[in-house]
């Protein structure tokens, strides 16, 4: 006898944040999800199952503490459903040292193919816990700031805001 498969529990909240509503996604317990108002790629809200703020208390306090300037490197188990080469490419973007950036190529380059740029690219939008898991380190070639699941704009917030320039993260969303 085949012993059953358990479909694993999906949990939710939502809480503000300077850019705008953020959707917090627990998968047993271990957040999975960190999804912007509008952000392409953002699943269907019908799979984030209950809403519930239990298994996020500590994600929510170190969300608190980096925008109040207080954090810099979030410390939270994850949980990231992806192919091996976009976990890979995840893996990279945790490496991005607060307030500074990356381009796709170099971290094409630092993934063992340098060819890999636009691989990259794709696999960082597709990245499920933003903000913690800082996609929005990566720029273009030529320093110019190019895709971003949360929109341009707030790409260019909180790039100003790790680097010290928006000293103010105001809500803009």
């Amino acid at each position: 006898m085949t012993p059953a498969t358990r479909t694993p529990l999906t949990t939710h909240t939502v809480i503000d944040s300077p850019y705008g509503p953020l959707t917090l996604v627990a998968t047993d317990g271990v957040l999975s999800g960190l999804y912007m108002s509008e952000q392409r790629h953002r699943p269907g809200d019908e799979t984030f199952g209950e809403r519930s703020a239990e298994p996020f208390g500590e994600a929510i306090r170190q969300l608190d503490a980096y925008f109040a300037r207080e954090l810099t490197d979030f410390d939270l188990p994850l949980n990231l459903a992806g192919t091996e080469f976009q976990r890979r490419v995840w893996e990279q973007l945790l490496l991005i040292p607060y307030g500074e950036t990356r381009t796709y190529g170099e971290l094409a380059e630092e993934l063992g193919n340098p060819n890999a740029s636009r691989a990259v690219g794709l696999a960082n939008g597709k990245n499920p816990v933003s903000i913690i898991v800082p996609c929005h380190r990566v720029i273009g070639s030529t320093g110019n700031l190019i895709g971003y699941g949360g929109g341009l704009p707030r790409k260019q917030r909180l790039l100003a805001f790790e680097s010290g320039r928006d000293t103010e993260p105001d809500a803009l969303f």
